[in-house]
């Protein structure tokens, strides 16, 4: 597994109509999709810049298809960037160079150069998405991924009579490589989005956006199904719907015990399948999504907003907003993921790795490297077990075929190298951290426990974590120092909720179990505000 350490009032209406279920053949098939990746002038809250996209669309195309089908995706590059696009959520059996992530699976797409993704879709079905691994190029460039059962295996909750995506993101004024570049120059982070979207609109609380407010037009007594992507490149978001609960059926693809809430909480990389029905007085409601942060660290906390709107009901009848948790509610963040337990049925039962083979202990924070140029005198890192990862030049999936020595090393430390209170008083000064392309090599077939540990190194945070290539179970979650001894008695290994994205809690830990059985160079993604 190779160690990841960058992430780093009048109303004009656009009535979006809603998918209904695709009807695909019984066999499997190949679906075939061609992405020019294009650079378009777009406008939002009175500001106009030219974006990447695919095919010119923002967010881009959704890719259709069944369970047991072939993919082809041949990307053409027509812009200015590198390039390279992860199906984030698939997992690539043995198919690693379709992938991704640059430089971990595959070198980029180059300016004027095409790649044809081909991979098959096993024993997944639900709603993934996909996105650029390059830069901070998935700010414009993703889009959805949905994956129909096979024929025959109906979903296991009421059949909805229709369906829709809801793709959340994050929309910045300027050019948001620049930004990067200039937050690099600095030792600083990133300046924060400037507005949050649904659908790629920031929605009418925004200045000039009339015209930028995604709808989705309901009838009175309908059932439908949304699937919700969270896209943005930082911010844990929460969604709600005024005056209509939510029951949530699937996460990351994987079907759950079906619950209602009138909120979710989604994390960067993450999705969510929820009913909803139609059954409050017909009207206009707001559809909304604000970030969740409950650590000391600034975010765009400006709320997005798009429109459920019954049929018949005018333009003009003003939408009622509905009670989002407060930005910083975190007993909602841990009351809610605890309600999230894997379906465990005949059909679909949890095979949770009850023994383990391999222990890990991961710590995530930050770290500091001298910068004489840079404002502080000092530049701001990601860590894991203070390591922060130096990007090869050479793809590592390309240097582990071809026997290729230099590239990296396979000595990345099962545990942190110095052990201390991790989530105690912060840590400001001499963190020590190392740099180096450093990967754990993990036995095919093994069974591997890993617990991933916020630090107060700078600051406390949460941290949504994405394993390539693998759904894990989350068996256990807890605020403060991990218990080695204590801790382990409190796992779920019955239910535990199965997905391929996970945040850990600001001060806290999380408990993954996986078996490896999926060979290749795996990226752990870590997503940081710093």
């Amino acid at each position: 597994m190779a160690i990841n350490g960058d992430f780093v009032s009048k109303t004009t209406l656009f009535l979006v109509g809603l998918i209904a279920f695709i009807s695909f053949p019984a066999e499997a098939a190949v679906r075939k999709y061609q992405f020019d990746i294009q650079v378009k002038n777009v406008s939002r809250l009175c500001h106009a810049k030219p974006i990447v996209t695919v095919n010119g669309r923002f967010p881009g195309p959704t890719i259709y298809a069944r369970e047991g089908d072939r993919v082809i995706v041949n990307v053409t590059n027509h812009a200015k960037y590198n390039m390279s696009i992860h199906w984030h959520g698939l997992k690539q059996y043995r198919n690693g160079w379709a992938d991704g992530p640059a430089y971990i699976t595959q070198c980029p797409i180059k300016t004027g150069n095409s790649y044809a993704y081909d991979f098959n879709v096993t024993g997944q079905r639900g709603t993934l998405w996909w996105h650029a691994h390059i830069l901070w190029l998935r700010a414009t460039v993703y889009g959805a991924i949905v994956i129909m059962p096979k024929q025959g295996m109906p979903h296991p909750f009421p059949k909805p009579n229709m369906e829709q995506l809801v793709v959340l993101g994050e929309w910045w004024h300027k050019d948001v490589e620049e930004i990067v570049k200039q937050g690099n120059n600095m030792g600083l982070p990133p300046n924060m989005s400037d507005a949050h979207t649904i659908n790629g609109k920031p929605g009418p609380l925004f200045p000039c956006s009339e015209k930028h407010t995604f709808a989705m037009e309901v009838e009175s007594g309908k059932t439908y199904l949304l699937r919700i992507i969270n896209a943005a490149l930082n911010d844990e978001l929460f969604f709600a719907i005024a005056g209509h609960n939510m029951t949530v059926v699937e996460v990351d693809a994987v079907y759950t015990k079906p619950f209602v809430t009138q909120a979710i909480l989604i994390a960067p990389g993450q999705t969510t399948n929820v009913l909803i029905q139609a059954n409050q007085s017909p009207g206009r409601y707001f559809m909304a999504a604000r970030p969740f942060m409950d650590a000391p660290i600034p975010v765009d906390n400006k709320t997005a907003t798009g429109i459920f709107q019954y049929n018949g009901i005018p333009n003009t009848v003003l939408p009622t907003l509905p009670q989002l948790p407060a930005s910083n509610d975190t007993d909602f963040a841990l009351s809610y993921n605890k309600k999230l337990k894997s379906l465990n049925s005949a059909n679909f039962p949890a095979n949770v790795p009850l023994k383990v083979d391999r222990k890990l202990f991961y710590t995530v924070g930050f770290g500091k490297d001298s910068c004489p140029t840079c404002v502080n005198g000092t530049r701001i890192l990601a860590s894991l077990n203070n390591i922060s990862f130096v990007m090869p030049k050479i793809g590592l999936l390309q240097a582990h075929y071809f026997n290729i020595s230099g590239v990296f090393r396979t000595d990345f430390p099962d545990k942190p190298p110095k052990p201390f209170n991790y989530t105690g008083a912060p840590l400001t000064a001499n963190l020590g951290t190392a740099h180096g392309t450093r990967l754990s090599k993990i036995a095919f077939n093994s069974t591997v426990e890993l617990v991933l540990q916020d630090t107060n190194l700078l600051t406390v945070e949460s941290h949504p974590f994405h394993l390539h290539g693998y759904n894990f179970f989350v068996v256990g979650t807890g605020i403060g120092n991990f218990d080695p001894v204590k801790d382990p008695a409190k796992y779920n290994l019955v239910d535990p909720v199965e997905r391929n994205t996970v945040g850990v809690p600001t001060g806290g830990w999380t408990a993954i179990r996986f078996r490896a059985d999926n060979p290749g160079t795996i990226t752990n993604s870590i997503c940081f505000h710093y």
